[in-house]
């Protein structure tokens, strides 16, 4: 069996504080096609960053950063709620918004 998946999306805000070697980031995937307007819709997908995956992220990584994120997912209970998160085994820094920014220059 198979669990693996991987998202390419934006940074949604600078990476909070590390607390027990966990960072939680929100990546803005936009989808591959338009709907009915004519527009991409986004999802906002939370992900669960541990020990040295979260160091570095929070280290080189800032608001609208596009990263790969190559994870899995897992199931959890949260006040008898079950929960479905997006653990990452491996961030990939693709591009940075300052470069995007200097380009445009």
């Amino acid at each position: 069996m198979l669990n693996q998946l991987i998202l390419v999306g934006r940074l949604t805000e600078n990476p909070k504080e590390i607390i027990n070697n966990k960072l939680i980031v929100t990546l803005a995937v936009q989808r591959n096609y338009k709907n009915l307007d004519g527009v991409y819709e986004t999802d906002f997908i939370d992900v669960v960053l541990w020990q040295g995956v979260a160091e570095n992220t929070y280290e080189y990584c800032k608001k609208g950063d596009l990263i790969g994120i190559r994870g899995r997912l897992e199931t959890g209970l949260v006040n008898n709620q079950k929960l479905l998160l997006v653990v990452a085994d491996r961030v990939s820094f693709l591009s940075s918004r300052k470069e995007k920014d200097n380009d445009m220059c």
